[in-house]
């Protein structure tokens, strides 16, 4: 076999293999096997993270000398499996492909929202499937004279291409009468949240309860979907809006942990140092303040949680009405996508700290660390400080935050070439608009866990950042810092 067959031969096995323990993340055998794919192919890096999830397993194949060819079986075995289970999903996206296309035959297509037809209100071929649902009492559908209502949400990219995670918003009794769906790449256990995620799919629904999905994939429905560029700006809006809701719901449980109580008002989470809970407010977040707050203290649903409310709209249906930038004004119906509170996660095996709310990274940052100086295990943020030790250029940057009762902390640096590196003295190094991003987005009592080989590679940094401006009442004067820098 030549070098080229080979190499195409081990990128396959290990794509094969990695399919199987993201079905299986308890297999350390599989992950052990995993690594020594990557391992033939180069990617050292890939290969270590690998080995490290198996844990005792390599440990125990690489001390000891294990047969070859005992090996070889059982990683044949495992490649079967993962083999047979790729072309089962091959066979079921045929057979529904063929199920959309009969439908196509049987019934009319469907107009994506927010397109218009081709000619005379005839909708261009394109996959839509459309499929009866029965009503429920609480379901309004939409009549022909009402623009459809339009709500976004974020799924797995392969669930979306699949049909799969699409049942619960179907089933759901505040069902807009049109949702979209933006598509996360998936790494490992997580989900990427990107800035101008893809838009996947759509669902509408018509009066007579008939639920139409419109795919935007090529690659997923074999078709050419239509023109998605004014829904994907309308997502890129939606995106941006859910950060800030996020900041500012994590904010609200942070302060009620520490205080007792919810605060009375926005500008109770921005007083000055020490008090300084956020680093800043947006305009949103200044609007969705009071429903927000309901939502937490239980006056209201989480789900229906919003700023202002659109005149003329009802209560679970989100209106299409453009602000002046350009983002569909939140109206009553707007769903707080991140409903866990931000948290920050430190892998000092991959020398990153990300920002997750449950499974899903919304930001993925490059650090320095001081390896075993670095410690593990749980902390919290307890100062956040702007300049330490008055200025921006010194060795802890323009931000600093401090992890529980230590001298340890997540700050800026003077020495950007130690990003990615082991030479802190046990603190966590950033880059300077890294950091005054996270400052900005994490508040004061932000849970941080450190440890090692949790997190992927592929950093989630975007290049518009979260706003970071923040006042000049958050430095310390009074304080001299001695973190382990």
């Amino acid at each position: 076999m030549t070098t080229e067959l080979k190499v195409e031969a081990n990128m396959k096995n290990a794509q094969h293999l990695k399919a199987y323990v993201q079905m299986h993340p308890d297999n350390k055998m599989a992950w052990y096997l995993l690594g020594k794919e990557y391992y033939k192919n180069g990617q050292y890096g890939k290969a270590n993270y690998c080995y490290n999830q198996a844990g005792e397993v390599y440990e125990a194949f690489e001390r000891s000398k294990v047969p070859a060819d005992m090996l070889q079986q059982y990683e044949e075995g495992l490649l079967e499996s993962a083999r047979e289970r790729q072309t089962a999903r091959l066979r079921k996206r045929r057979v529904l492909l063929a199920l959309m296309l009969l439908l196509l035959l049987l019934i009319p297509a469907a107009v994506a929202p927010g397109l218009q037809p081709d000619n005379a209100g005839i909708a261009a071929p394109v996959a839509a499937v459309s499929a009866v649902l029965p009503e429920t009492a609480e379901e309004r559908p939409v009549s022909p004279q009402e623009p459809a209502s339009l709500d976004f949400t974020a799924v797995a990219a392969d669930a979306a291409a699949g049909g799969g995670g699409l049942a619960a918003i179907l089933k759901s009794a505040k069902t807009p009468s049109a949702t979209a769906l933006l598509g996360m790449k998936r790494s490992g256990k997580w989900l990427l949240w990107k800035k101008g995620l893809p838009l996947e799919a759509t669902l509408a629904k018509s009066g007579e309860g008939r639920i139409v999905y419109q795919s935007y994939n090529p690659a997923a429905c074999a078709c050419q979907p239509p023109d998605s560029a004014e829904l994907k700006q309308q997502g890129l809006s939606w995106q941006k809006q859910q950060e800030e809701l996020a900041v500012l719901w994590s904010a609200l449980r942070a302060y009620k942990n520490s205080k007792g109580a919810y605060p009375e008002a926005v500008q109770e989470l921005v007083k000055p140092f020490p008090a300084n809970v956020l680093g800043g407010i947006t305009p949103l977040m200044k609007e969705a303040f009071a429903p927000l707050r309901a939502a937490a203290r239980g006056e209201a649903p989480l789900l229906s949680a919003s700023p202002q409310p659109s005149g003329g709209q009802d209560a679970g249906t989100p209106g299409q009405e453009q602000t002046g930038g350009g983002r569909p004004a939140a109206g009553p119906g707007e769903k707080l996508f991140f409903k866990e509170p931000l948290a920050i996660i430190v892998d000092k095996q991959n020398h990153r700290l990300a920002v997750t709310s449950g499974n899903v990274i919304v930001r993925n940052y490059a650090v320095g660390l001081g390896g075993d100086k670095t410690p593990e295990g749980e902390f919290a943020i307890k100062d956040k400080v702007v300049n330490p030790n008055g200025r921006d250029n010194g060795e802890f940057g323009s931000r600093g935050m401090q992890l529980s009762d230590s001298n340890y902390a997540i700050h800026g640096t003077n020495e950007p070439d130690s990003i990615g590196k082991d030479e802190s003295l046990g603190c966590i190094r950033m880059s300077r608009k890294d950091v005054e991003e996270l400052f900005a987005m994490v508040p004061i009592g932000t849970k941080v866990q450190i440890s090692q080989g949790v997190l992927p590679e592929e950093l989630v940094v975007p290049e518009e950042r979260f706003p970071s401006d923040s006042p000049r009442n958050q430095t310390n004067p009074h304080k001299v810092y001695h973190w382990l820098n």
